[in-house]
């Protein structure tokens, strides 16, 4: 039951925070676009959120062992609160001319978040008994998307009645909220590396990575899942639907929204049949990355827009199918301890990736045309399913075989 309530702590605490980052994005793009007048200065808002949310998952474990991972994790929060609440303070004063400012506030937030998303992700094996971990990412996951579907559109509908200060201070309430639920969490302390230096606190995670088999495989999945998910950003499919599918530009919407909906259908299925899931974990994970390249090849190729609505769901349903089961096989592939530094590491993988492939789809739609760069993201997808395939026997959950974890 003490596991069953820090698990609805961590889940709700998080849900608040979810709710208010992604209306804080939208407030901020807002108010830059009106100082500025500009797009490219718009877009320069998930630049810096990648970027220092790439530098915080580099150095995040220097903190781990000196601080328990809850206080890391409510720390983080409170800090976000903090910097909202001031940011909401001075916005009467901000004019074009020191705009900068926003930028500032918006590189301290993703660079907490950087620090919070890989502990959030270490905590639930820690308030969660084995066999329920599956369960338990299934509807960490249904909520999230459920929020990331709802507010995207619920914060755009809130500019029409609200100004982006208002936006802003109900912004700072909600993540309030947020470190009120995380600070009742129960403690939880991760070993201290020995007396390593800062460098070797750095290296500990990615010699994890490089060290565990099933995590050195699962390192390159997220290095090609992270560059072939870039075609999926507003500049690429923005082209698509323009050129492609030749329909108004609120069909991003749709399509977007399809996908979510389609994250989201994954993630009750995985709830649903836990059991299943948790004995076939390999089985899964091969159909869902095999289908989703099926289906991105057949996304590129496609000119129908309603048929490219049910390619994007699908596309969703599959990614998180198998997303869900490899959540638990890296949760059980290594100590608890380890954990920490382990999904820094990976989350280094993912955003510094990500980032540098936002660039080079960019470029690569530009000279080669945006069906030449879907083929390309579903050929990356067609090697992470035979890198699956082919090392299949590692991808297990040891918990469920009663095996002792490396």
């Amino acid at each position: 039951m003490k596991a069953n309530k820090n698990f609805s702590l961590l889940l709700i605490g998080q849900s608040f925070a979810n709710i208010g980052d992604v209306l804080y994005t939208v407030g901020v793009i807002s108010i830059i676009y009106e100082l500025k007048g500009s797009a490219t200065a718009a877009s320069f808002v998930p630049f810096i959120i990648t970027t220092c949310m790439f530098i915080s998952s580099i150095i995040t474990p220097l903190f781990v062992g000196k601080v328990p991972l809850n206080r890391l994790l409510v720390g983080s929060q409170i800090g976000k609160t903090v910097l909202l609440l001031l940011l909401g303070l001075f916005l009467p004063g901000i004019t074009e001319s020191n705009y900068y400012v926003v930028f500032m506030v918006i590189a301290c937030i993703a660079f907490l978040d950087g620090c919070a998303n890989p502990i959030r992700q270490t905590l639930i094996p820690y308030y969660v008994k084995p066999e329920k971990l599956m369960k338990a990412n299934g509807i960490t996951e249904t909520v999230t998307q459920l929020i990331q579907a709802a507010m995207w559109f619920v914060g755009s509908m809130f500019l029409l009645f609200f100004s982006p200060q208002q936006l802003i201070w109900s912004v700072g309430g909600l993540f309030l909220i947020s470190s009120t639920l995380l600070w009742l969490l129960e403690k939880v302390s991760a070993q201290v590396i020995g007396t390593a230096g800062k460098i070797e606190q750095i290296k500990e995670g990615w010699k994890t990575l490089f060290h565990t088999p099933v995590l050195q495989k699962l390192a390159l999945v997220e290095c090609l899942e992270s560059l072939a998910g870039t075609v999926w950003i507003a500049a690429v499919l923005y082209v698509f639907i323009y050129d492609a599918l030749k329909v108004d530009q609120q069909w991003w919407g749709f399509i977007n929204g399809a996908f979510f909906f389609g994250l989201i259908l994954g993630s009750l299925y995985c709830i649903k049949y836990s059991s299943l899931v948790g004995r076939k974990l390999e089985s899964f994970l091969i159909v869902g990355s095999f289908l989703s390249f099926l289906l991105t090849i057949l996304f590129s190729l496609n000119s129908i827009p309603i048929l490219a609505l049910a390619i994007s769901f699908g596309v969703g349903i599959f990614t998180q199918v198998k997303n869900i089961p490899q959540q638990t096989v890296i949760q059980t592939s290594v100590h608890k301890e380890k954990l920490s530094t382990v999904y820094t590491s990976l989350g280094a993988i993912s955003t510094g990736i990500f980032g540098l492939g936002s660039l080079l789809m960019g470029i690569l739609t530009d000279i080669f045309g945006v069906r030449t760069v879907f083929v390309f993201s579903g050929l990356l997808l067609a090697f992470v399913s035979m890198i699956i395939y082919k090392n299949k026997s590692l991808f297990i959950c040891h918990k469920y075989l009663g095996k002792e974890r490396n």
